[in-house]
């Protein structure tokens, strides 16, 4: 019965997150009518019902554009959006000479379930994070950390590309990748408004009133700005819930592929609170299997908790929670120097140097302190040396 609530719960998702995607690209159109509103009420002699009358024709007029402008941000982030998230976070293509381990194990869960093969990538970094991208199966990849690599065994990375893999069945990874661009496509016009504004002193110069205007400019400028504020704030909101009603999903689609709830817990518990990767943007963050970054409270939190995300697992896919685990200290990968230990450099030498430190270039022995004195050069080899002095208590024995 849970197999079946789950894809119940999947589909009723899914038509919510083309509801909020669709309210999501309204915004754009609302921001327009605000950027309109607040030119009539710096331009016009008019009151407050007629500004916004000629505001929403100004609307009629420039939909066409903004709709043109917003298709073709989606189109540049569609065919260029990975490069860019490989540009900030360090990742690279492996294949399977590259990383063996990394590569079978994705593949045999792609095999079990007759899906195409996503590309996988690397990030060098101690953390321990994963996250899926691409817009289509072409490009759909998968990325993870060398952290993630060294600290997790095999069933549990085998959990978190079974998460990924989920975002990717399940549209989620399109759908958060498009919500990310209208929210960008949202926080650029936003910002490019007050810019405009404030860079003008918002048209209250040369002696402007609200008289000479009707009385409406200041009550039109406050509507407009107002339209701002609640728009960019909305975005953020809806692109935050995009992002947290799948994390339960995917957590248990994994499950549903690797038939193993405890690794899946356990990889969480190994994650929690050691995913940060400095160079990533929060919209990367976001698409990550776990968000370190904290907003103020839960609501603003792109991720359900660790915990509610593990008890979730323990009540509905019957897996067992031994709590947060304690991941031993990484280690050092140079040996710490005491003071008469050899520094960098003479490590260095120590290496470059021959096999004997009496070795000379040349092959021959260096004289030490109490050895005889060697031939002189250009002396002919083969004659006998003389014979010794006498030392202070006699000669030598033979």
């Amino acid at each position: 019965m849970a197999a079946y609530g789950l894809y119940s719960h999947i589909q009723s998702n899914r038509r919510r997150s083309i509801a909020l995607l669709v309210g999501l690209f309204f915004l754009v159109y609302v921001l327009v009518y605000a950027g309109a509103l607040a030119a009539e009420g710096l331009s016009v002699d008019a009151d407050v019902p007629t500004l916004m009358q000629l505001a929403w024709i100004d609307l009629l007029k420039a939909a066409p554009f903004a709709t043109i402008g917003t298709l073709l941000w989606v189109v540049i982030a569609y065919y260029f959006h990975q490069n860019m998230i490989d540009a900030l976070t360090g990742g690279r293509e492996v294949q399977r000479a590259d990383e063996p381990r990394l590569y079978g194990i994705l593949e045999n869960l792609c095999i079990s379930r007759g899906i195409a093969t996503p590309k996988l990538k690397i990030i060098d970094s101690d953390a321990l994070n994963a996250f899926a991208t691409g817009m289509n199966a072409k490009q759909y990849s998968i990325t993870v950390t060398t952290g993630l690599l060294k600290r997790l065994d095999d069933a549990e990375i085998e959990s978190v590309l079974g998460h990924e893999l989920t975002h990717i069945r399940n549209g989620d990874v399109r759908m958060m990748i498009v919500a990310v661009i209208i929210a960008g496509v949202v926080s650029f016009f936003v910002e490019m408004v007050f810019r405009l504004w404030f860079y003008n002193g918002l048209g209250f110069r040369g002696g402007r009133s609200d008289d000479r205007r009707g009385g409406g400019a200041g009550i039109a400028i406050l509507i407009a700005v107002g339209l701002l504020v609640v728009a960019y704030v909305l975005s953020f909101v809806i692109r935050l819930a995009l992002s947290r009603s799948r994390e339960f999903l995917a957590d248990a689609g994994s499950v549903e592929l690797t038939k193993n709830p405890d690794a899946m817990i356990s990889a969480l518990r190994k994650i929690e609170g050691r995913g940060e990767l400095p160079r990533a943007t929060s919209a990367v963050m976001e698409m990550c299997i776990d968000n370190p970054r904290e907003g103020f409270g839960e609501l603003f939190d792109t991720h359900p908790t660790v915990d509610s995300r593990v008890a979730a697992l323990v009540k509905f896919a019957g897996g067992h929670d031994s709590g947060p685990i304690a991941l031993p200290p990484q280690p050092d990968q140079t040996a710490a120097v005491g003071p008469w230990s050899a520094g960098p450099d003479d490590r260095a030498e120590a290496e470059n140097a021959p096999a004997s430190r009496s070795e000379a270039d040349d092959g021959s022995t260096a004289p030490g302190p109490w050895s005889a004195p060697s031939a002189a050069p250009g002396e002919p080899t083969g004659v006998p040396a003389a014979p010794p002095e006498p030392g202070p208590w006699g000669s030598r024995g033979n």
